[in-house]
């Protein structure tokens, strides 16, 4: 991404506070103050994981953390399907950096009460290999230092493993990795380099993912984003061509940039009933992906770090807090929704709300493509969207990540502009793209797309409540608008919505 270029398992308690300052590596707790009106409970999983197994079940192989390297050497004498059971106390692999557990297919490793398999900022890669159905329960894995843009905990991406009741938390790189039908639940992870998870492999696509009551929380304490400029590199969890995802119940906050971010090729994700808050960076960017449903989260105080930066910088771009980029809905790719809906979500105090954006130089086979050569869902050969053929039908439109068919309704949308601290750009809604002018063969040039996405791709707000002094921006940048403004034709946005700026300002 660049901004231009381009039901929670294990312990839960009910989420009373609106403040989580704290520095990326040791993440504060919670301050006791009011909560928003209409904020959900979720796991708070760091400071109150679920109880781990106090003995070895029934036919485990006990794994002694005195023995450097018996939790590797125990793994390979043993056949698959062995259940590993890791007593408490700081388990270590050989000092060597590729030292690392490779699981065997159905292998179970369960931690004791207190069990850590410490990295000693040493090793890698605590678990890769490609063997299937792995689960790993109850254990810290800390102080690996993963490469950037690999993980530590499945580190090949393999299929079919269970991470569930663990703190993955101070390595380097990601957390952990993500294959088909991977379930992440109820874990900390907390204080990684880069993510909390990648969900990325590095052939074909991720499938079936779930991503349930997890707290994410002080991810990116590398600060990427500043060290690779403008690699959208970075967030609490990150997903790359993910097909079907379920990413419920989680507490995602204090993240150093952003909370979640689907980039390329993303489909049919379902983002429900989450707690995404005070993160720098947006709350939630879906990027060149496809078809979803955003609902009843609840977003508050994100953005304020980046948001305010650039608006320090004199950027006139609506830096939302909720960013859909050169995304939409689309029949032709199958999922549950043929739509991007977003709904009956509270938004409280973020910098900025919903912006939809589409950049008007990026697409299949320009050099403004920041997504290293890939083509969207709907052509196969990228080199077939070149001239003359990209200017007509079909590889015109299907050339083309698009924001179209986003539903916006029944969501709230407040901002106090003494809690968010801020005078002037941090108030505003948006659909809009920039003025076409690169490649020079581009058939987009000028306000083509511009245009479309404001409209004729089926964006719409209707039956929202703001309060709030809230603006508006169509079309490009300099179109700001009031709500009258934003109601009435050409846009006619927001039927059935009311505004009272009387809250907040």
């Amino acid at each position: 991404m660049r901004w231009r270029n381009w039901a929670a398992p294990g312990a839960a308690l009910a989420l009373l506070a609106s403040g989580c300052v704290g520095t990326p590596d040791t993440p504060a707790e919670p301050t006791t103050a009011p909560a928003v009106p209409g904020a959900r409970t979720v796991a708070r999983v760091c400071a109150e994981p679920a109880a781990a197994p106090v003995k070895a079940p029934a036919g485990a192989v006990t794994v002694d953390p005195a023995k450097t390297g018996d939790l590797a050497a125990k793994t390979k004498k043993n056949p698959p399907h062995t259940t590993f059971w890791l007593r408490p106390g700081k388990h270590r692999l050989k000092p060597d950096r590729y030292a690392q557990v490779i699981p065997k297919k159905g292998n179970r490793y369960l931690g004791a009460p207190g069990a850590v398999l410490d990295g000693r900022r040493t090793n890698q890669y605590a678990f890769g290999g490609s063997a299937r159905d792995v689960t790993i329960r109850h254990l810290t894995v800390q102080r690996f230092v993963a490469p950037p843009d690999e993980g530590v905990v499945n580190h090949d991406s393999a299929d079919g493993w269970v991470i569930e009741h663990a703190r993955i938390q101070h390595n380097s790189g990601a957390g952990l990795m993500a294959g088909d039908r991977q379930r992440v639940r109820a874990n900390c992870l907390r204080g990684n380099g880069q993510y909390g998870m990648n969900a990325y492999k590095a052939t074909g696509r991720i499938s079936d993912l779930v991503v349930e009551g997890n707290e994410i929380v002080g991810n990116n304490t590398g600060d990427w984003e500043r060290r690779r400029k403008g690699c959208g590199c970075t967030g609490g969890v990150k997903f790359w061509a993910v097909d079907g995802a379920d990413v419920r119940g989680n507490w995602v906050h204090d993240n150093r940039g952003t909370g979640l971010w689907a980039d390329t090729n993303n489909n049919d994700f379902r983002i429900e009933d989450n707690v995404l808050e005070a993160n720098d960076g947006a709350a939630l960017i879906y990027e060149t992906s496809y078809n979803a449903v955003i609902r009843k989260n609840t977003i508050r105080r994100n953005n304020w770090v980046e948001g305010r930066t650039y608006a320090d910088r004199g950027d006139t771009f609506p830096f939302g807090t909720l960013y859909v980029s050169e995304s939409g809905g689309e029949p032709r790719v199958r999922a549950r929704t043929d739509k991007i809906e977003i709904y009956r979500n509270l938004l409280a105090d973020n910098w900025s709300g919903i912006t939809l954006w589409e950049n008007a130089d990026r697409f299949c086979n320009s050099p403004a493509n920041t997504s290293s050569g890939d083509c969207t869902l709907l052509v196969k050969k990228t080199d077939r969207c070149a001239r003359p053929a990209i200017a007509t039908a079909p590889l015109y439109a299907d050339c083309r990540w698009k924001t179209q068919r986003v539903d916006i309704h029944h969501n709230r949308f407040t901002l106090d502009k003494s809690v968010v601290k801020c005078t002037h750009k941090c108030d505003r809604m948006a659909v809009l793209a920039n003025y076409g002018t690169y490649p020079n063969w581009s058939p987009y040039q000028g306000e083509r797309v511009a245009e479309a996405i404001t409209r004729k791709q089926h964006n719409r707000w209707h039956d929202n409540a703001y309060l709030g002094a809230w603006t508006f921006v169509a079309h490009d940048p300099s179109r700001v608008l009031d709500f009258g403004q934003w109601q009435a034709a050409p846009y006619r946005q927001d039927a059935g919505s009311t505004l009272d700026q009387r809250t907040g300002g």
